[in-house]
């Protein structure tokens, strides 16, 4: 009885101390699309800056990975907000789910298709006859896309072998494949990051590849955007929830755009497997997805949707023309967040049009 009386004793007092602002502060939660890196560097930032704390916001940071799914946990009312790609949301939307998206962080898709320098294959047209990598589960759809806009069938082997490539580049650097797949903020860094066995570094270089590019093909689909489930927002109150998030998460990329070190810092501490120098790569690369912001931050682009839109009704991501504004995304609360944000900071840059990217270093392994 005197231990039970003592843990009582003990929990009562932590409560006491708990700080009277804290008892008043909002819970959220925000699931990633991935495990922790520079990719979701600006939500990370937005938390380590105290920026949801002072939105009145107490925000926890989901990871994802193979086992949790942003979409289900928004869906399901686990989560309030997510991070995904418009070809998911579009997905899940045609299963009956009412998620929304909210605000479009990546102005521009960091896919892109590579190959070797050597092999002559500068565009989507030379790709005929050749293997040509893809990933599962959806991303397939923007090199679909770009093969068929090139005049092949990619469900025709006669046309281009379409071949599954795993999440990493080694069936590439064996030149198993001859077009690859490649995040710029990830795997081409990989193959950039490449150390030979008896410890030669660098092995290649930009140089020494071809890429393709799904934005200037006219074939990408929209990536990391907020959502959120429409029957939470209608609910009293939840607007402005989320004006507040957009507010806190809109400064943490405009942190990581300013201060792209300190972010990989923030990163870093959440304790990601990639190393530093990887990191490093990947907030430069990231940042040129969400800069500039032509609209300013979060604003859906609405031909970008179109195309993104397009795609996923051709390859039968989705049955039927998905609708626009104010079904499939809102702009509504992104822009108001960005309206006050000005408001209170006349000089905060929300765009981004004088932003060049910095030359950041590739190291060995990504280290």
């Amino acid at each position: 009885m005197r231990k039970l009386y003592l843990i009582a004793v003990v929990m009562l007092l932590a409560l006491a101390v708990v700080p009277v602002g804290a008892q008043d502060m909002t819970p959220v939660s925000l699931v990633l699309k991935w495990v922790p890196q520079a990719q979701f560097a600006g939500y990370y930032a937005a938390e380590a800056l105290g920026y949801y704390e002072e939105e009145g916001l107490d925000v926890t940071i989901v990871a994802a990975g193979v086992d949790i799914n942003p979409q289900v946990l928004v869906s399901s009312g686990e989560a309030e907000f997510g991070i995904d790609w418009m070809g998911n949301l579009l997905a899940t939307r045609e299963t009956g789910q009412d998620v929304i998206n909210i605000a479009q962080i990546f102005q521009s898709s960091g896919m892109r298709q590579i190959t070797w320098g050597d092999s002559g294959l500068t565009a989507f047209d030379q790709l005929g006859g050749k293997v040509v990598g893809v990933w599962c589960c959806g991303n397939q759809f923007p090199t679909f896309a770009a093969l068929t806009k090139a005049g092949f069938d990619p469900e025709n082997p006669d046309d281009v072998v379409v071949a599954q490539q795993a999440f990493d580049m080694n069936a590439f650097l064996a030149r198993e494949i001859d077009a690859a797949s490649a995040m710029t903020y990830n795997e081409l860094a990989q193959v950039l990051e490449f150390v030979a066995e008896d410890g030669t570094f660098p092995v290649y270089t930009l140089a020494d590849l071809n890429v393709l590019d799904f934005n200037e093909y006219g074939t990408a689909m929209l990536e990391d955007g907020i959502f959120a489930r429409a029957e939470w927002l209608a609910e009293e109150g939840n607007e402005e929830i989320a004006i507040k998030f957009l507010r806190a998460s809109f400064r943490g990329w405009i942190a990581c755009r300013d201060n792209p070190e300190q972010c990989v810092d923030f990163v870093l501490a959440e304790g990601p497997t990639l190393g530093v120098g990887h990191q490093a790569w990947q907030m430069n690369e990231i940042n040129k997805l969400v800069w500039p912001s032509a609209s300013g931050i979060g604003i859906m682009d609405p031909a970008a949707f179109d195309i993104t839109a397009q795609i996923a009704l051709d390859y039968g991501v989705i049955s039927s023309a998905a609708e626009g504004e104010g079904v499939t995304y809102r702009t509504d609360l992104a822009q108001a967040a960005l309206d006050s944000l000005m408001a209170d900071m006349a000089d905060l840059d929300a765009m981004g049009a004088g932003w060049s990217a910095p030359e950041v270093a590739i190291t060995p392994n990504g280290e």
